[in-house]
């Protein structure tokens, strides 16, 4: 040991160097001190530093070992404490209980690092992972009431201080649900329900508004893709986000996107500071279709930067209706993402963000006929066309084939603490082809092949003032360029277009005691390059151009009239322009089976729109949700279905053509939650819309029906291995669509129905790990039913009976 650092001997009472025979538990011997040193004292030495030694651990965790984390616990829904919940800490296996008002204190540790459970009967439970290096204060949120409609978003990335009516979806439940569409998982909200063509493509409805009128926010950035149609579902993957938010109001102004109808907001999770390797594995099989979807996800917080990555499959066959097969149905996807964050310094974070996103998507055979009159037969017949006995996992022609990239790259500045500057890029690239059944062996070759980039900028500054006052103000680019593929030897659905987009936003907000307002105003200037061939003979290529201003306004108030009691009030003024398939479009959009006539002579909608929502809350154990909304739109862009066949090359299909009338929207959504006891929960919803075209003086098309939700779900006081254990019940009726003419669709609006469904699980609590386990069964009487919002009602039945087997292990 040449270069070992010199030692103190105190038997010879100077340094010494070290000798190799004291590591092995002798004493040292030095040259330089003096030999005459008696056994006796060396004896006496040698014991009184291993007594030293040995008292050495208890006299520092006396020292050290005197700090706190104390803290408390509450339910997100409704911010009431959660009382008698277990905090355990896994390094000591012990923990401690919250008291009557959610509070805990956990005395006596040292410092180090440490990971904590919460537990709460009825709930998912949560993990923190903390670096312990004083006396710690936090707050838990826990979703008990995940249920209830918040008008805030009280999660990381959105102020809690909010009017715009919103509600969120955990991640709790987007695991539970991760094998359905997005649009179906945002069906358990109030309010908000689905628009599909078939089995596998579906897209929300928000208060009676869908398509371009809804904005998509996948990761910050406004989804692209969704201005070729309703068939095209958004191609996100549900298991990289940590929460899923719907925000219902005119006071969204913040987002791109022609927020009319909302915003859905697909976000992931901040990465936690932990230096350990966490991640989950999911696996759930599904007996219609028989579907397998797999995930796995692993994160971990290095010192370099915080990163995750994602990884799903899903492999589904033919879905299965009461009472036969919908014959190729069935889906593929293949999803990858990563996400990086590094802390540049304590003001200054840099995040990455990259998403693939790959499906392969069949199309019911029996939607697709070769002529006139069979058409008119498929229409009324009780069993479509072409369905076959057996089952299959093969995707065969009619079938579409997308593949979508996201490349994310996110910069936040705090200046100090009154303000910060967030600058943000997106980069998309989505790539979609549809395939039909060709003559002369042509069907591999694609019928539709569209091509687009997206590029996208956005900065935010915000400013925080004194007194409750905040200023937020931002500036969005955007530049669209979509291209036809020439070789599918069919006339484009969706021409050639370049489109660019510029928007600026401001909004002011102040609270004062009960009283919380905010004001915003935004601006955009929309301009449109189309390359078009022309319908008629002989072709020809066609310019057009389009300049749109569109202007927003929004006012929001919420005042707490009593501890128990909230009110909200939003009013907006807003203008959409239409997008270029509602201008173009111009052929077959397979997955609706249908053949589409834009119109190139549509003008700006601009909808005014009122909101009212009250929230009481009695006894804490009693909650109802009340919200109405009346919405005027003038210029209201419609799908009309006409009275009409077209016989093509390529089959026969209805045709539907996009039509402008100034229309009014209205409706109720109540949601009641009751709690007798803690461990038994009843849950009511009721939505009510009616939408009316008031210029022609009747009903407007393709507006959900009503319909009646209520679930009762009783929980298990938690085990030693044993967590979280429960068993619910549920039923859906929706109600026959009848405030519709006879003559506004080319089939008569189909029955009201009713679903039953019913799930149970449990989590094993092992050692370090957890495994989530859940059963749940969906339309359990097998009903056969046809959903007036499914455009392939047409042709078939909707789906039958379906139990979900799901497994979460997470490490």
């Amino acid at each position: 040991m040449p270069n070992a650092r010199p030692r103190y001997d105190s038997a010879c009472g100077r340094f010494a160097r070290p000798d190799p025979r004291f590591e092995a538990g002798g004493h040292p011997e030095c040259s330089d001190c003096d030999r005459n040193v008696s056994k006796g004292a060396r004896g006496f030495l040698f014991s009184f530093f291993l007594f030293s030694f040995s008292l050495f651990p208890f006299i520092s965790g006396a020292q050290n070992c005197t700090l706190s984390i104390s803290g408390n616990v509450t339910d997100e829904g409704t911010g009431i404490p959660m009382a008698y919940g277990t905090v355990y800490v896994e390094e000591l296996q012990n923990g401690v209980a919250s008291d009557s008002l959610g509070n805990f204190v956990l005395n006596g540790l040292c410092k180090g690092e440490y990971h904590l459970r919460f537990n709460h009967i009825g709930c998912e439970t949560k993990t923190l992972f903390l670096s312990l290096l004083k006396d710690t204060v936090i707050s838990i949120n826990m979703h008990h009431h995940s249920e209830l409609v918040d008008e805030v978003m009280v999660h990381d990335h959105h102020s809690q201080h909010e009017t715009a009516a919103s509600s969120t979806i955990n991640q709790d439940n987007i695991t539970e649900m991760a094998n359905k569409d997005l649009s179906e998982m945002l069906e358990q909200m109030t309010g908000v329900s689905s628009i599909k063509s078939g089995a596998g493509v579906s897209k929300p409805v928000v208060h009676g508004l869908s398509g371009n009128r809804v904005a998509i926010l996948n990761n910050g950035i406004a989804q692209s893709g969704q201005q070729w149609g309703n068939d095209h579902a958004p191609e996100i993957d549900p298991y990289v986000a940590e929460h899923i938010s719907v925000v219902k109001g005119a006071g969204a102004l913040a987002y791109p996107g022609g927020s009319l109808g909302g915003v859905v907001l697909i976000e992931p999770d901040e990465i936690e500071n932990d230096p350990h390797l966490h991640g989950n594995l999911n696996y759930i099989f599904q007996t219609n279709g028989l579907g397998h979807t797999l995930n796995a996800r692993l994160q971990k917080y290095d010192k370099w930067a915080a990163w995750r990555v994602s990884a799903t499959a899903k492999v589904i066959g033919d879905r299965s209706a009461p009472n036969y097969y919908l014959s190729n149905t069935g889906k593929r996807e293949y999803n990858v993402a990563a996400q990086l964050d590094k802390h540049i310094s304590s003001k200054w974070e840099m995040k990455l963000y990259y998403s693939l996103f790959n499906t392969e998507i069949a199309i019911l055979r029996g939607s697709h006929i070769g002529n006139l009159t069979d058409l008119e037969e498929a229409i009324n017949r009780d069993v479509p066309f072409f369905t076959q006995d057996g089952f299959s996992y093969a995707i065969n022609e009619p079938r579409q084939a997308v593949q979508h990239h996201l490349l994310k790259l996110e910069s936040d500045h705090i200046f100090n603490e009154h303000q910060s500057l967030n600058l943000k890029y997106g980069g998309q690239l989505d790539n979609r082809k549809e395939f039909d059944v060709r003559r002369a062996d042509r069907s591999d070759l694609p019928a539709l092949s569209l091509l687009q980039w997206d590029q996208y900028l956005e900065g935010v500054y915000k400013h925080f003032f004194e007194h409750g006052r905040q200023l937020k103000a931002g500036i969005q680019l955007r530049l669209t360029d979509n291209t036809n593929d020439s070789e599918t030897g069919i006339l484009p659905l969706i021409p050639d277009y370049r489109g660019y987009k510029a928007g600026a936003f401001v909004i002011f907000q102040e609270e004062r005691n009960k009283l919380l307002y905010e004001l915003g105003a935004r601006y955009d200037l929309n301009y449109l390059q189309v390359v078009a061939i022309s319908s008629s003979l002989p072709r020809e290529i066609e310019r057009h151009y389009h300049t749109f201003h569109n202007y927003s306004f929004s006012s929001g108030l919420r005042y707490r009239v009593l501890p128990q009691l909230k009110l909200n009030l939003n009013m907006g003024h807003v203008l959409r322009s239409p997008e270029v398939n509602e201008l173009y479009s111009a052929g077959l959009h397979q997955g609706v089976s249908g053949i589409e006539e834009g119109n190139a002579n549509l003008q700006n909608e601009q909808a005014t729109k009122l909101v009212l929502s009250a929230d009481l809350n009695l006894k804490k154990k009693l909650f109802v949700q009340l919200l109405g909304y009346y919405q005027y739109i003038s210029n209201f862009i419609y799908l009309q279905p006409e009275d009409e066949f077209r016989l093509t090359i390529r089959g026969a299909f209805p045709l539907f053509t996009y039509q402008q009338t100034d229309a009014t929207i209205a409706g109720l959504d109540a949601l009641v939650s009751y709690e007798p006891i803690e461990s038994i929960k009843l849950v009511a919803k009721y939505s009510f819309l009616q939408g009316d075209d008031v210029s022609n003086k009747q009903p407007l098309v393709y507006m959900p029906s009503n319909n009646l939700f209520g679930s009762l779900s009783y929980s298990f006081k938690d085990g030693e291995t044993m967590k979280n254990s429960n068993i619910s019940i549920n039923g859906k009726y929706v109600f026959r669509q009848l405030h519709l003419n006879a003559n506004q669709d080319i089939a008569p609006t189909p029955d009201g129905y009713f679903l039953l469904g019913a799930s149970v699980g449990t989590t094993f609590k092992l050692k370090n790990t957890k495994l989530r386990c859940s059963i749940t069964g969906d339309n359990l009487l097998n009903t056969v039913y046809r959903d007036y919002m499914n455009r392939q009602r047409y042709f078939a039945d909707d789906l039958g009976w379906n139990v979900s087997v799901r497994l979460n292990f997470e490490f």
